[in-house]
C-alpha cells in the first residue's frame, strides 16, 4: 500500500491523499515534481505576496482585508479539488493573501512600533529552525506525530471559527484575544502547533518527489507551505501585541 494512502498533512492544502490521487497523472512531457522545484516556486509565491502586501500596507482598507482573506480561502478550496489548476491558482492565492497580510501588518504597525520587523524575523527564524530539525531528523515525522498535529490544528481552527461566529453576538472566547499569562500561553501554544505544521509541509515536499507526483504539484505544495507561513506570521503578530499590552 502506498504511503500516501495512510498519511496526510494537517495543512488544508498539503494533504498526501491529494498527491496520491495524482500518481498516475503526469504532464505531457512526463516531468515529475521535485523538492527543489517546489522550493523555487515557494520563493516566487513569496515575492508575489510581498508585492501586493506592500499595496495593502501602504493603503490598508477593509476591502483588502476581507477581500484578500475570503479570496485566498476560496482559491485554496478550489485548488484542493482542482490541483491541476495550481500553476494558475497558486499565484492568485499569493496575490490575494498579500492584500490581507499587508493590511493586517499596517494595523499592527500603527499600534506597535517595531512589531512587524520582529514578527517577520521570528517567522523566518522558525522556518529555518524547523527545516533544520526536519533535515537532521531530530524530529521524525511519524504517523503518531502527524495524527497529533492534525488533531491539534483542527482544534485551533474550530476555536477560531467559534470565536468569529460568537463575536457577532457580542460573545468573546476567554483569553483567546486577551493578554496576561493565559492569553500569552495560548498564543505560544498555537504558534507551536503552526510551527509543527511546517514539518509536515517539508515532509510533503519530499514525499511528492519520491512518489513522482506531476510537475504542477510543485505549485500546489508551494501554496500549502505559504498557507502555513502566513498563519505563523499572523500568530507572531498576535503574540507580540499581547506582550506589549
Amino acid at each position: 500500500m502506498s504511503l500516501f494512502n495512510t498519511r496526510e498533512s494537517s495543512n488544508p492544502v498539503l494533504n498526501e491523499k491529494r498527491f496520491a490521487n495524482q500518481e498516475a497523472i503526469l504532464n505531457a512531457d512526463g516531468r515529475t515534481m521535485t523538492a527543489q522545484g517546489a522550493v523555487t516556486k515557494t520563493l516566487f509565491l513569496g515575492l508575489l505576496l510581498l508585492c501586493t502586501g506592500y499595496i495593502g500596507y501602504m493603503a490598508p482598507s477593509s476591502m483588502f482585508l476581507w477581500g484578500g482573506a475570503i479570496g485566498g480561502l476560496v482559491i485554496v478550496l478550489i485548488a484542493s479539488f482542482k490541483t491541476a489548476w495550481s500553476p494558475i491558482l497558486a499565484p492568485l492565492y499569493a496575490l490575494a493573501e498579500g492584500l490581507f497580510v499587508g493590511t493586517v501588518t499596517a494595523f499592527y504597525a500603527s499600534a506597535f512600533d517595531g512589531i512587524v520587523f520582529q514578527a517577520v524575523s521570528l517567522t523566518i527564524a522558525m522556518l529555518f529552525i524547523m527545516l533544520f530539525l526536519y533535515q537532521a531528523r531530530i524530529i521524525v515525522v511519524t504517523q503518531r506525530l502527524r495524527s497529533g498535529i492534525i488533531m491539534a490544528t483542527v482544534a485551533v481552527m474550530v476555536v477560531y471559527l467559534a470565536s468569529w461566529g460568537l463575536s457577532y453576538f457580542g460573545i468573546q472566547v476567554p483569553y483567546l484575544h486577551e493578554g496576561g499569562i493565559m492569553g500569552i500561553g495560548i498564543s505560544v501554544l498555537i504558534i507551536g502547533i503552526a510551527s509543527m505544521n511546517l514539518l509536515l509541509d517539508f515532509d510533503m515536499f519530499e514525499k511528492g518527489e519520491q512518489m513522482g507526483a506531476p510537475k504542477y504539484m510543485e505549485w500546489f505544495a508551494a501554496m500549502g507551505l505559504l498557507v502555513t507561513l502566513v498563519w505563523l506570521y499572523i500568530e507572531f503578530l498576535r503574540l507580540l501585541s499581547k506582550l506589549r499590552d
